[in-house]
């Protein structure tokens, strides 16, 4: 790390560094970090360890990147950083680091929400269990989080079967949204739609992000074999009726 932190000195040094690393602020490389995040995703969803070292790499050097600015700014250090996930990760962990006793990992992850939210109480000072889940995540993200928290303080159903009744319920309200053609509460009512299967998930132990991207890609990957059957057989998707579109999409699925 020490070597790292010592190159990335060398890119920002006023003198001799690098004029574009030399310009860059928090707010111009922000994207950065999250566009390595997710690269770092990809890779371990494509079980690429190869990539996924290299991904971790890039990372690793946005936090260098941005604590570097810091220091300039005498904010705060690298070491700030690490005290600041240290004490955090002890303090989250009292089953390890002291004679707190969990029973299981539900268990611990409920008690873990809890030391969370007095977290929160006592740095923000924060009025309701909702504040603090940031706006700039994926809407995804942000739905599980909701639910989560609502969770801690007893408001979720008791069982699977509730949430099933709650998606099916939606659907019929979203359906007479759509007979209606108000565009505003069709938006509603699918987002309401959307939230319930985000429940559904959290219920299921699914992380709906993961779940979608997966979803994606094999759409992705159903679609293009499709265009390479057409493609063979010199057809086209617009000449194609829609029966014949699904026994195609059908035969591909069936070739998996």
């Amino acid at each position: 790390m020490e070597k790292l932190q010592q190159i990335t000195s060398q890119l920002r040094d006023p003198e001799k560094g690098c004029p574009w690393d030399k310009e860059q602020t928090f707010e111009s490389i922000a994207h950065c970090a999250i566009e390595e995040a997710y690269e770092v995703v990809e890779a371990i969803e494509n079980k690429d360890y190869e990539a996924f070292k290299n991904e971790l790499g890039d990372l690793l050097f946005q936090v260098a990147f941005h604590t570097n600015i810091a220091e300039e700014m005498n904010l705060f250090t690298f070491d700030d950083v690490v005290d600041s996930i240290t004490t955090k990760l002890i303090n989250r962990h009292p089953h390890v680091f002291s004679d707190l006793s969990i029973e299981d990992s539900k268990a611990q992850t409920d008690h873990w929400e809890k030391i969370k939210i007095e977290e929160r109480k006592q740095k923000h000072g924060l009025s309701s269990i909702l504040d603090d889940i940031g706006i700039n995540q994926p809407a995804l993200n942000i739905a599980y989080k909701i639910g989560k928290r609502a969770r801690s303080v007893g408001f979720d159903w008791s069982d699977i079967g509730g949430v099933i009744d709650k998606i099916e319920e939606e659907i019929e309200e979203l359906k007479v949204a759509i007979n209606s053609g108000n565009q505003s509460n069709i938006e509603e009512e699918a987002g309401d739609l959307l939230f319930s299967v985000v429940n559904l998930s959290r219920h299921t132990s699914v992380d709906p992000e993961s779940a979608l991207r997966k979803a994606n890609r094999k759409f992705d990957q159903r679609f293009r074999s499709m265009e390479s059957v057409l493609k063979e057989s010199n057809r086209e998707f617009s000449h194609m009726t829609e029966r014949e579109l699904d026994e195609l999409w059908e035969n591909v699925k069936e070739k998996e």
